[in-house]
Order: structure tokens, then C-alpha cells, then sequence
């Protein structure tokens, strides 16, 4: 993988950049599209290319382990062919899902025991595991596995937390170097960042972090429940240590005012499953502010879904219609729906990249996280 820094604007730490993948390039900053099971729920992959212009989407190593399996993936070839996306994938390690498997799993040093929550059976962990399981996946850019700090924790279990996190991530880079990739192309490794809210485990844990020299970094255990102000803190403090000349990745934030103001502080990389669960409740988010669909205000509204959004459903359906879909439980509701939410997401990073690079981004952020984040 290779990223190549293009321009930093001025008054803040918002970066334009430039990854090159296997399967093609990442303009940054960028948004992922969450496709956890091997599918982005409810949207087609050519709607994904051709309408939201994704240039890559999330694949998560927890689920796809337990169905299709492993033995299937590497039969089709890996992820891209089993599920006809050309471009770019990352692969989440599974730390998160094991996380909110609290009840169901075992944390040690050699990994983690649980439970599927499919059939109850139980699977091992280990960060070596992790690592044999994502060449089998086959994504371009594969997690390492740590343990994802609940919120709120004190002192005492986020450092032994964090300090487990960089003992799998020494034992994920040896396993991950000793070996190769399944498919022909090239995979990298990205460590993450932990140490929950406190600063001085964030710092430590970043400039562990960056002693490893991988091609990028990621920012973990964040968007978990704590204050926004302290996933601002904690993200600033982190960008100011991880190296510029590496693409960094916030992982699971976040709302789209959330976005603006992480790209500000030199976040590359974002994903979320928000705008597409929050589209299929009927939960718009558009270039104006927040939409509820099912709202009865809506009903003889004929304006497009959203008239700066490119997408072509955003601009050829009314929010009349789309409420009419609801009110009828129609699936084709919460197909364009997600549509929209994506579309927008992939629209506001492309449109803050364009004013990072023609010098204009803080004060149009500015603006519109003042409208993104007001309800219609």
C-alpha cells in the first residue's frame, strides 16, 4: 500500500491524500461503507460504485468467519470474488464484535474464547488466528486484534487493556509478516490505538503504535459511549503523535458532524454503521439537517430527498414518496433511504476534500456542521 500526503490546510489539521491499493485508489478522507457480512445492507454493489462512488467498504472478520466461513471464502478466491466488489476492502479484526460479546466471551493472554451468537458453539481468538483468518478473507487492509476499552473504565483496567492490545499487536505483526497473501496482491496491517479516555494512555499507546512502522494507523475504543469532547481530545491528541506521512483511521465514528470535525483534527479514514441502520428506522441525513421520514410533515412534500446530494435517488424521489414507502413498510423504503444516507456521507468527505484543497475548508466545516447537525 502507498499513501501519498497532498496538501494540509492551513488552519486546521485536515488532510487531502492519496492511498494506492491492489484493487485501486482511495481519495482522502474518506467514508467506508459497513459491509460486515459480506454485503452493505440493503444496496447493491453497482449502486455502491455507480451511485455512491465508494471507493471502499468494510468487511468484518468476526462474522464472516462464522458464515460464509472459511472454507468457502477461499474457495471463491477471497472476499472480492464471492462478493463481486472490485474495489478496495478493509477488514475489521473482530476485536469490537468480540467486545460487545461481554456475556459470551472469555478475554486471556492467549486470546479470546466466545460464543457464537448464531448457534451458541465456541471459537478461539488468538492473534495469530486473526491474522491466517483475514489472508483468507483477502481484504487489502486488515485490522490487528486488540481488545476494544469499554467506556467507562478506570485507570487501572484501560492500562492493562491497552498493554494486552500492544502484546497481540507484536504477536499480529509476526504472524502477518510471516506469511503471504493468498490471492496475488498485497495486503498491509493496520495497528490500533487504545487507552479509553485518559491522555497519558493514548500517548503511550500512539507512540507504541507508531514504532511498529506500519503503512497506516488506527484510532480504536472511541464513539463507545464517552462524551464527544473526549473523543475530540482523545482524537487530537493521537493525530498530533501518529506520523503524517500515514494515512489514520477513526474507526466506528460516526455522525456526520462527528466526521467534520475528526477530519479537522487529520483523520483520514472513517466508517459507521449509522447511515445505513438509521435508514432503515426512516432516519434521512441530508447537506439541510436531519430528516425523520415518517413524520406527517413530510407527507405532501415534494421536494427531492435531498437537492445537493448527487445521488440519483436523492434527486428524482420526493420525501413524499419515500414517506409513502414507510408508512407502507415497502422495502424499497429502506433501499433508497440507505441510498441517501450513503450518498450523503460519500459527499460530504469528497466535498471537504475539494475545500482542503482549494484552501477553503475551515470555514466551510464551519458552516456545515451547524447544518448537518440540526433536526427538519
Amino acid at each position: 500500500m502507498k499513501f501519498d500526503l497532498i496538501k494540509t490546510d492551513t488552519n486546521t489539521r485536515a488532510r487531502a491524500g492519496m492511498i494506492e491499493t491492489g484493487h485501486g485508489r482511495i481519495e482522502t478522507p474518506i467514508f467506508m461503507p459497513v459491509g460486515t457480512a459480506a454485503t452493505v445492507k440493503a444496496v447493491h454493489q453497482h449502486e455502491l460504485e455507480r451511485d455512491i462512488r465508494a471507493q471502499i467498504i468494510l468487511g468484518n472478520t468476526y462474522h464472516l468467519y462464522l458464515r460464509p466461513g472459511l472454507d468457502t471464502l477461499r474457495t471463491a478466491g477471497g472476499l472480492h470474488r464471492f462478493n463481486g466488489w472490485a474495489k478496495p476492502i478493509l477488514t475489521d479484526s473482530g476485536g469490537f464484535q468480540v467486545y460487545s460479546l461481554a456475556h459470551r466471551r472469555k478475554i486471556k493472554e492467549e486470546g479470546v474464547t466466545f460464543q457464537s451468537h448464531i448457534d451458541g458453539s465456541k471459537h478461539t481468538f488468538t492473534p495469530e488466528g486473526v491474522m491466517d483468518i483475514q489472508r483468507v478473507i483477502g481484504a487489502d487492509i486488515v485490522m490487528a486484534f486488540d481488545e476494544c476499552t469499554p467506556y467507562p473504565c478506570d485507570f487501572r483496567y484501560a492500562k492493562n487493556s491497552m498493554e494486552l492490545t500492544h502484546r497481540w499487536l507484536g504477536r499480529c505483526a509476526e504472524r502477518f509478516d510471516a506469511t503471504e497473501p493468498l490471492y496475488g496482491y498485497a495486503q498491509t496491517l493496520f495497528p490500533i490505538v487504545q487507552g479509553s479516555t485518559y491522555p497519558e494512555l493514548r500517548k503511550t499507546s500512539a507512540e507504541t503504535i507508531a514504532s511498529f512502522g506500519r503503512d497506516g494507523n488506527a484510532i480504536g475504543g472511541l464513539s463507545v459511549g464517552e462524551p464527544v469532547e473526549d473523543m475530540y481530545a482523545m482524537t487530537e491528541l493521537v493525530t498530533e503523535i501518529l506520523p503524517a506521512d500515514k494515512p489514520r483511521y477513526l474507526m466506528g465514528v460516526g455522525t456526520p458532524e462527528n466526521i467534520l470535525e475528526c477530519i479537522a483534527r487529520g483523520i483520514d479514514m472513517f466508517d459507521c454503521v449509522l447511515p445505513t441502520r438509521n435508514a432503515r428506522h426512516g432516519m434521512l441525513y441530508t447537506a439541510e439537517g436531519i430528516v425523520n421520514i415518517k413524520n406527517a410533515k413530510w407527507k405532501d412534500c415534494f421536494d427531492p430527498i435531498d437537492a445537493q446530494c448527487p445521488v440519483h435517488t436523492s434527486q428524482t424521489h420526493s420525501r413524499a414518496y419515500l414517506r409513502h414507502l414507510f408508512v407502507n413498510e415497502e422495502i424499497l423504503g429502506m433501499q433508497l433511504a440507505s441510498l441517501q444516507n450513503l450518498g450523503f456521507y460519500l459527499w460530504l468527505v469528497r466535498t471537504a476534500r475539494e475545500h482542503i484543497l482549494a484552501g477553503t475548508f475551515s470555514d466551510w466545516k464551519n458552516h456545515m456542521v451547524r447544518q448537518v447537525s440540526r433536526r427538519l
